[in-house]
C-alpha cells in the first residue's frame, strides 16, 4: 500500500475544488434565475418586509460566499477516500443542496411563504446532519459549513417574519408562470 504525500493530497483536493466550487455556484445561480428575487420580483416588491431585511445586494454576495465554502467543504470530503462515512456525508450534502435549490422557486416563484419556511427547517436539519457527518471526517469541512447554518437561521427568521407581516402573501400578485418565472 502506497501512502500519498501531502503535496499529492493537496493536489487531489484542489482538483476536486475546481469542480465542486463552480458546480455549486452554477446550481445556486440557476436556482435563483428560475424565479427572480429581490427587486426583480414584482411579488416580493409588494411584500411588507421585516426591518432586519438586508439590502438586495447582500443576498447574492452572501450566497456566493456560502456556496464557495460549501464547495470547498464538499471537495475535502470527496477527497477523504479512506473514510467509511464519506458516502453518507456526500449523500447528506446532496440532500441539503437539493432542498436549498428548491427554496427560491418555492418562495419567489410560487409565493409559498409558509411551505418555504418548512423547507428551510428541513434544509437546516439536513445541513446540520451534513455538518456533523463532515466533522467526523474532516473538522475543517464542518467549520466551512457553520456560516451556512447561521445564514439558514437568519433566512428562517426573515421567512417567518415575512409570513407574519403578509398573511395573504400568496394572493398579492396572481401566480403566473409568464409573469414571475423565468428561465
Amino acid at each position: 500500500m502506497e501512502i500519498a504525500t501531502k503535496e499529492q493530497l493537496r493536489g487531489a483536493f484542489l482538483r476536486w475544488a475546481v469542480v465542486t466550487v463552480p458546480l455549486i455556484l452554477l446550481l445556486g445561480f440557476a436556482s435563483s434565475r428560475i424565479a427572480p428575487a429581490g427587486a426583480q420580483n414584482r411579488w416580493y416588491a409588494t411584500l411588507v418586509r421585516p426591518a432586519i431585511t438586508p439590502p438586495d445586494w447582500v443576498f447574492p454576495v452572501a450566497w456566493s460566499a456560502l456556496y464557495v465554502m460549501m464547495g470547498l467543504a464538499l471537495a475535502m470530503i470527496i477527497n477523504a477516500r479512506g473514510s467509511r462515512l464519506r458516502a453518507l456525508a456526500i449523500t447528506l450534502f446532496v440532500l441539503q443542496l437539493v432542498l436549498n435549490l428548491a427554496w427560491s422557486p418555492l418562495f419567489f416563484g410560487m409565493h409559498q411563504v409558509w411551505p418555504a419556511l418548512m423547507l428551510l427547517v428541513g434544509m437546516f436539519v439536513a445541513a446540520l446532519m451534513t455538518t456533523l457527518a463532515f466533522g467526523r471526517i474532516r473538522t475543517a469541512a464542518a467549520w466551512l459549513m457553520v456560516p451556512y447554518l447561521a445564514w439558514l437561521c437568519f433566512a428562517g427568521l426573515l421567512n417567518l417574519q415575512v409570513g407574519k407581516l403578509n398573511p395573504n402573501a400568496s394572493t398579492l400578485v396572481p401566480s403566473s408562470a409568464s409573469a414571475q418565472m423565468s428561465i
